[in-house]
């Protein structure tokens, strides 16, 4: 078996893993909820929240799924992600209702979320939306959440959806949310740019990106 036919056969076995592992933690809902991981030089295995198995599909086909419209134009415009979730938690999908995007408030938000992008109206603006290297943005009233990895996409969308939370919840109360000095989002979005440019390398030669480690 060659390496890619391994890799895309280790990535469709790991796809229901990751799918319950959101929906145990309840962060991927929604009617328009789906998951999708980038299988390197070939497409993509993505299937919604409640199917139990996922579909290849070509990056850039004709006709894509239903609901895998999102998922390849995330693709398309970030070399460097390797997965996608469609659909948030409780909090996340109330973003939209405050304006849809998150200033950089928490150390590990912008060090891993980066710089959260304008929403997006349709799959037409997601190119805009993610000119920044951001891993979180919102299309419609639906939040997305990117990650080089599955592992790295599962840790983003529980950070997501905690920052989130404190986000909405203070906003709704009327308070005022301050972000990071200027200093600390520019270190650790640098960090965080370092770490795309990595990861799309990796894809760009048909490999899988290596996890990151530590802050």
């Amino acid at each position: 078996m060659s390496s890619r036919s391994s890799d895309a056969a280790a990535l469709g076995a790991l796809w229901p893993a990751l799918r319950e592992r959101l929906r145990a933690k309840e962060l991927l809902g929604g009617d328009a909820s789906g998951l999708s991981l980038r299988i390197p030089g070939i497409g993509m295995w993505f299937g919604r929240s409640a199917n139990e198995v996922p579909v290849r599909v070509r990056l850039g086909a004709d006709a894509l799924p239903a609901g895998a419209e999102i998922h390849s134009a995330v693709y398309t415009v970030r070399p460097d992600v390797g997965a996608v979730a469609v659909g948030g938690g409780r909090f996340s999908a109330r973003l939209a209702d405050f304006g849809g995007r998150m200033p950089g408030v928490f150390d590990e938000q912008v060090r891993h979320l980066g710089r959260m992008g304008e929403p997006a109206r349709g799959v037409g603006g997601i190119a805009r939306a993610l000119a920044e290297g951001g891993n979180v943005f919102v299309v419609g009233d639906t939040p997305v959440c990117l990650g080089t990895t599955a592992a790295r996409l599962a840790l983003n969308a529980e950070l997501f959806e905690k920052t989130a939370k404190a986000w909405v919840l203070a906003t709704a109360a009327g308070g005022q949310v301050r972000q990071l000095p200027w200093i600390v989002r520019w270190v650790a979005n640098g960090r965080l740019m370092k770490d795309e440019r990595r990861a799309a390398q990796r894809f760009a030669t048909g490999l899988l990106p290596k996890e990151t480690r530590g802050y």
